[in-house]
């Protein structure tokens, strides 16, 4: 779950919903495991120069830290992710959101066959950035891909060609169907989210409508009478049950959230050279 709009307790989100992020990592309806406990985290923007993470092997459901930060903590922009591992280890430094500088990550999904795809993955994560790796997961990777080709300069393009990349080292070593990936990644001013697979048979991923279109459509609804204009969130799993609040994100599409228009495109890799 990535949350964007006007400051907000943590514990309303990840809590209160009918269907919130903590009620998913026991019960996930739309996800590839019905329980993820392999570890959680949270990462949100505050007064610091970067994003504060608070991350755990223990499930979600069972932190009582959790619970006493999310009471806590008021921010404009969160990010929240329950796991399941896909064959990397159940540790702290695999759990997401991942961090650099600014910059916050988090992906639903893997790189198929990553241990035969590894070595040619890291190896090409730029020199300058390789000793900031801190775990041994596919996603990490993918992450640190991105920020070398670019990531500060243009999400969509550094997505697209550590994707492209991905994709071309698996062809090399006869993986096929190398990506599947819902991701979203922050520097605290907009959110960029992207849903693609080599397969075309991406995991879910929606975004929250209007909130002053859902206020007409549920007066009743609390939750939508102190949130702003500009508030959106993009889920893997809807939070709430609420009849027009939720968009699905198009298969191979990536979009931004930002003050002003958002925008959504057309996500497609762009492969070396």
């Amino acid at each position: 779950m990535a949350y964007f709009g006007d400051p907000v307790l943590a514990a309303d989100l990840l809590f209160r919903p009918d269907h919130s992020v903590i009620d998913q990592s026991l019960n996930s309806r739309l996800g590839a495991t019905t329980t993820n406990g392999d570890g959680f985290g949270l990462g949100w923007y505050g007064d610091g120069p970067e994003p504060a993470v608070y991350k755990s092997t223990q499930p979600a459901w069972s932190d009582p830290n959790l619970r006493e930060l999310a009471y806590q903590v008021r921010t404009p922009l969160l990010f929240a992710h329950v796991r399941a591992s896909t064959g990397t280890a159940v540790q702290r430094s695999n759990c997401h959101p991942f961090r650099h500088g600014r910059w916050m990550f988090m992906h639903n999904g893997l790189i198929r066959d990553f241990r035969t795809l590894k070595r040619d993955l890291v190896m090409a994560v730029e020199p300058e950035l390789y000793p900031h790796i801190e775990g041994t997961t596919d996603s990490e990777v993918l992450f640190f891909l991105a920020l070398t080709f670019g990531l500060d300069d243009d999400p969509f393009d550094a997505m697209a060609r550590a994707v492209g990349l991905v994709e071309d080292v698996a062809r090399a070593h006869g993986v096929e169907n190398a990506v599947q990936m819902t991701a979203a990644t922050s520097n605290g001013s907009c959110v960029w989210g992207f849903r693609y697979s080599t397969e075309g048979a991406s995991r879910s991923l929606y975004y929250s409508h209007d909130v002053g279109q859902l206020r007409k459509l549920h007066p009743d609804v609390a939750v939508l009478k102190g949130l702003g204009e500009e508030t959106r969130l993009i889920v893997s799993e809807p939070l709430l049950n609420l009849p027009g609040a939720w968009v699905g994100v198009p298969e191979a599409s990536a979009g931004v959230v930002r003050p002003g228009t958002d925008e959504i495109r057309s996500f497609v890799p762009v492969p070396p050279g």
